[in-house]
């Protein structure tokens, strides 16, 4: 596994959790407007809770992509637009949010399976947090 994160806290606190669990992940701390995956190399990329301006996000999105093996699965979530007038929390700058819609649309050549808005339970509110989910996979040819 390899776990690719611009934060060193993030990533620092990620890796005291899978050193707890045991697990071995390579751990890269990257721009993910310009990190570069192999490609074809996973066979599962995850995107999750990212906040950058939909240029950037455009970017990364693509990566993932090209990461995909023929078969892999691409699992995108992240804050939804409709969280600033429906949910809580996340952040309140809507050039940072995204839609199912805007997230399926850039996964060009991948089959779409699930594109949807989900809502997440938030502790200490009486609202949700309104997240994008899109779960796509790279046709095997």
């Amino acid at each position: 596994m390899t776990a690719v994160d611009f934060s060193g806290v993030a990533l620092d606190k990620a890796r005291r959790v899978a050193d707890a669990a045991g697990a071995r992940v390579e751990w890269v701390q990257a721009d993910l407007t310009a990190y570069a995956p192999a490609p074809a190399s996973a066979d599962l990329v995850r995107s999750s809770t990212s906040t950058c301006p939909r240029r950037s996000a455009r970017a990364m999105l693509a990566g993932a992509a090209t990461a995909l093996a023929p078969g892999g699965t691409l699992l995108v979530i992240g804050h939804d637009l409709l969280n600033l007038t429906e949910g809580v929390g996340g952040p309140r700058e809507p050039r940072v949010l995204t839609t199912p819609e805007a997230v399926a649309a850039r996964a060009a050549g991948l089959v779409i399976e699930r594109a949807e808005r989900v809502r997440r339970p938030v502790e200490g509110s009486d609202l949700d947090a309104v997240d994008t989910l899109v779960r796509a996979s790279r046709p095997i040819t």
